[in-house]
């Protein structure tokens, strides 16, 4: 049986919303004040956390935005690790692999697709982005694990990752680890107290 890990970069306030600034909503970009040492190390824990997964799960717009940011035709072991994995995307419509691995389409209930699907990997299932998704997987208890790359920035407005629930949703602290020199990785297993 597949554990679905949800792992998100966010800001202290919960934001995900336009880390990078493609979006520009006027208060992204906030990855891109870390500074070199962070971005490193960021990279040392992505490149890791890669390895140890078997899949990814995404939604259309985050597989989209993975092939726009070139991850097609990046060389180097991280890219080719992520090239390797095979792909599932939520999409209502056909999806293009684009030189990244042909993406298996998750269409229909997502629910219902997604409890399959962890039926069928075994291994980590990262889901990288896809904030939509994440609301979906959260709200019906699908998710296993999240880990937030926590950035120290306070950005006041933008989409966050955890939107209104139907209730309380339980976590358990299971990790911590300070990655470079300003950011945090927290590891929360879902659905405990």
């Amino acid at each position: 049986m597949g554990k679905l890990i949800i792992s998100e970069n966010v800001t202290l306030d919960g934001v995900v919303q336009d880390p990078t600034g493609d979006e520009g909503s006027g208060r992204g970009s906030w990855f891109t004040w870390i500074g070199d040492a962070d971005r490193a190390a960021w990279a040392q824990v992505e490149h890791e956390e890669a390895l140890g997964a078997a899949a990814l799960l995404m939604g259309r717009r985050t597989h989209a935005y993975f092939l726009g940011r070139g991850w097609a035709t990046r060389t180097g072991e991280w890219a080719d690790r992520l090239r390797s994995l095979p792909k599932y995307v939520v999409s209502s419509s056909a999806v293009e692999g684009g030189g990244w691995g042909e993406p298996t389409v998750l269409a229909g209930d997502v629910v219902k697709e997604v409890a399959k699907l962890k039926e069928e990997v075994s291994g980590e299932i990262v889901v990288y982005g896809s904030s939509r998704l994440v609301h979906t997987l959260i709200e019906h208890d699908l998710a296993d694990e999240l880990r937030l790359m926590t950035y120290p920035f306070v950005v006041g407005a933008g989409e966050r990752l955890f939107p209104a629930t139907s209730g309380v949703k339980p976590a358990r602290l299971i990790g911590t680890r300070g990655v470079g020199n300003s950011l945090a990785l927290l590891t929360y297993e879902l659905g405990r107290r």
